[in-house]
């Protein structure tokens, strides 16, 4: 650990306990015994360079998150969890008269085969060796069957998300392998191949993280950690208000965990359970977000 590591963790357990000092003796043992917990914690996952759009996080649903999505003892607490959560996405809709198809990376819709970086590894894979392309009128005939109006100019449907980086993902359903095949062979022969666009843009919105942050301690939690007494004890025989959110999980991944810093002991709780090594929700949005402002 470098020194100026070890400064800023100091200087943030001083301020840590200095917060703590201002609550009171029960805030106080929560959070020591929040602290203390072992729970099986593992870091939030990086950015991943996957051309599905599933391989990603799928912080889209919070634009427009159902009100039951939320989990949790109280209405109120719920509901505001809720419109605070809704307001860290942002979505932009675009008619592009002309995009170029080989900036295209990705699939919107999940595809049978994951875990590739690019159209071109795809194309090459097991999945698409049915597709030959060796002139324009094979490349023609190959894109027309994921694109049946191709030649007549039909405007193609698209995303992108700022915490996926500089990707563009088509929104079709079928013939993923004709459509990869097609792109790959049009960057390789150069092809200048344009069609109008309907473009949606997701984007994490600062403002929306900042006013999540300043109002809740958001962690990531383990699935143990619903069957641990420890923590349960915690949370449920203080009245700690809280959210829980499993709509973005996966199997095998965290699912979150909202607690209000206006209520002394969520804050205490929240302050134990980063100390213990909960991860911090907001934080990590933020550097996903990262690589793409760069790259816009």
């Amino acid at each position: 650990m470098s020194l100026s590591e070890s400064s800023t963790i100091s200087s943030r357990l001083a301020a840590l306990a200095q917060r703590m000092g201002l609550l009171g003796r029960g805030s106080r043992q929560i959070f020591a015994r929040a602290s203390a917990l072992r729970l099986p914690f593992k870091p939030l996952p990086a950015a991943v360079e996957s051309i599905c759009w599933h391989d990603g996080p799928q912080l889209q649903l919070l634009l427009n998150l159902p009100r039951g999505a939320l989990s949790g003892p109280v209405q109120e607490d719920k509901a505001q969890a809720h419109s605070a959560l809704t307001q860290v996405v942002e979505a932009q809709a675009q008619q592009l008269q002309a995009f170029d198809l080989r900036m295209i990376d990705g699939f919107a819709c999940p595809v049978p085969a994951p875990g590739y970086a690019c159209f071109e590894d795809y194309a090459a894979s097991e999945h698409c060796k049915q597709i030959r392309i060796i002139s324009y009128k094979d490349f023609v005939k190959t894109i027309s069957q994921a694109l049946p109006r191709f030649l007549a100019g039909e405007p193609i449907e698209l995303r992108q998300a700022n915490w996926r980086g500089s990707r563009t993902f088509w929104s079709g359903e079928t013939q993923g392998e004709s459509f990869a095949g097609a792109i790959a062979y049009a960057r390789r022969r150069g092809l200048d191949v344009q069609l109008p666009a309907n473009l949606v843009r997701y984007r994490l919105n600062e403002a929306g993280l900042d006013n999540l942050q300043s109002r809740y301690h958001v962690l990531a939690m383990p699935e143990a950690a619903w069957s641990d007494p420890g923590f349960m004890g915690l949370l449920l025989d203080n009245g700690i208000p809280y959210a829980r959110l499993s709509l973005l999980k996966k199997a095998g991944t965290p699912e979150f965990l909202l607690l209000p810093k206006g209520h002394q002991d969520a804050t205490a709780l929240g302050e134990g359970l980063r100390l213990a090594g909960a991860p911090d929700v907001p934080g990590h949005l933020r550097k996903l977000g990262v690589p793409a402002e760069g790259a816009s």
